[in-house]
């Protein structure tokens, strides 16, 4: 394999050791929030706190802002600081125009790219980031956002952590990553609300103290019955768009990151 086929890795934001047991930590702590659920004890008084849902907003949001200030004060320049603020907006605009009856999300694509070409550390920021200027735009700030932005943290997270490959295979291997990322993306998003839907057919609904396996079933029933028809589009759209987009878009930031040499470091010497 040639420099020619196969993409050079670039960090735009490398992840200390501190930094990577913190996105770990929080990571953890995040998906603990979306599944608690299923897996709280019947007998727990977690199992039925309806406020539950709201408490865990709250802490994970404090949660993302010690990890994004974690990342942000590790090895950091401003060229990166200032390919994220890019990216960050062109996600956030696109989101908007994604915004309706079919579930698709084009903004998901440039989660994907900026995480592939520029590293996990950056997809993990720039998924955070992105979420929460869309919402800014959108008006839609509320006990959902933290989940959201956790949600498309671990989208442009994952790009970054896919095996290297050659430029062909590469953008199949990241239209399928699209694809599950946008089945994942709803499958998960729709656990931080579904506690609250008791009113609902106790065959899709949440009810406190039920076993695993029965709220599991309702569950995955509730997701084929609602959100499903928005999960499909969302996926086959971020494949439709890699495959048409991947190339030029990946070799736009790639050049970008040429010149910005992320990679340098400055020496400084005493005369």
């Amino acid at each position: 394999m040639t420099a020619a086929t196969m993409p050079q890795r670039v960090q735009a934001m490398r992840l200390s050791r501190r930094s990577f047991v913190t996105l770990l930590l929080v990571s953890a702590a995040g998906l603990l929030m979306f599944l608690w659920p299923l897996l709280a004890s019947p007998d727990s008084q977690l199992a039925h706190n309806s406020n539950a849902p709201m408490l865990f907003a709250a802490l994970l949001a404090m949660l993302l802002l010690v990890m994004l200030s974690e990342v942000s004060s590790g090895d950091i320049d401003s060229k990166a600081l200032a390919m994220l603020g890019v990216l960050a907006a062109i996600a956030a605009i696109l989101r908007p125009l994604g915004a309706g009856v079919t579930g698709f999300q084009p903004m998901f694509v440039i989660l994907i790219l900026g995480g592939r070409a520029l590293g996990p550390g950056f997809g993990f920021s720039l998924g955070m980031v992105s979420m929460f200027g869309s919402a800014l735009l959108m008006g839609g700030i509320g006990p959902w956002l933290p989940f959201q932005m956790l949600g498309a943290a671990w989208v442009g997270l994952g790009a970054g952590l896919l095996p290297r490959a050659k430029r062909r295979a590469e953008v199949v291997m990241l239209a399928a990553y699209g694809a599950v990322a946008g089945l994942m993306f709803g499958l998960l998003l729709n656990l931080w609300f579904w506690p609250f839907l008791t009113n609902l057919d106790s065959s899709i609904s949440f009810v406190p103290g039920d076993p695993l396996t029965t709220n599991l079933s309702r569950y995955l029933v509730y997701c084929a019955v609602t959100s499903l028809g928005f999960d499909i589009p969302r996926a086959i759209g971020n494949v439709i768009l890699i495959l048409v987009a991947a190339r030029p878009i990946l070799r736009s930031i790639r050049r970008s990151t040429r010149k910005a040499n992320f990679a340098a470091r400055p020496v400084f010497i005493d005369e």
